[in-house]
């Protein structure tokens, strides 16, 4: 029988994985299909295979600090899955953002992850035309924020008069510019 351990999550906004959900379409929702993060009492009810490993059997928050890490199977798979492929959530970062936590430390990238999603905020607040939320959070996850805060300063610089509908083509206009210099990916890869 195995033992479950219960722990105090620290970080609710950081997924057992390393993905942050601050930057994810359905954190950033209204209603009743919002999420408040992967170690959330509702979603971890819903169970996520990272989730009953880590909190609930080794009582670990993170993937990276089990002993196991560097052995286990099941996260190298889902390490190598996102350096290809998304889920609804953009998985492009993953690794970099593990490299992150791993050498700074969870603070230091909760630090970051909050500024991306102050950025995150205001590009849906004020440029989403209703069609842009995950858009707007792929472009948040996979650019730096210096890249995500130029191109606010640019586009408030050129929009006034512009309904939201040309607000928010030139919004991804400048980011896609950002993101093709950078040869990142500005839409979920299937």
């Amino acid at each position: 029988m195995t033992r479950q351990i219960t722990m105090k999550i620290k970080y609710p906004e950081i997924g057992v994985c390393g993905l942050s959900c601050r930057l994810c379409p359905r954190y950033q929702s209204e209603g009743k299909s919002r999420c408040f993060g992967c170690k959330t009492k509702s979603r971890m009810i819903v169970g996520c295979p990272f989730i009953t490993c880590a909190l609930k059997k080794r009582g670990v928050e993170f993937c990276c600090d089990c002993e196991e890490n560097k052995t286990c199977e099941r996260w190298k798979q889902h390490r190598e899955f996102g350096k290809h492929h998304d889920s609804f959530k953009c998985y492009q970062k993953l690794e970099d953002d593990i490299a992150v936590i791993q050498k700074n430390g969870v603070a230091e990238f909760e630090k970051i992850q909050k500024i991306r999603e102050q950025l995150l905020k205001e590009m849906l607040q004020e440029f989403n035309e209703g069609r842009s939320k995950s858009y707007y959070c792929i472009a948040s996850t996979v650019l730096e924020t210096e890249e995500l805060k130029k191109a606010l300063v640019k586009v408030k610089n050129s929009y006034k008069g512009l309904e939201i509908k040309e607000k928010s083509k030139l919004l991804h206009s400048i980011l896609d510019e950002s993101g093709t210099q950078k040869k990142y990916c500005l839409k979920l890869r299937k």
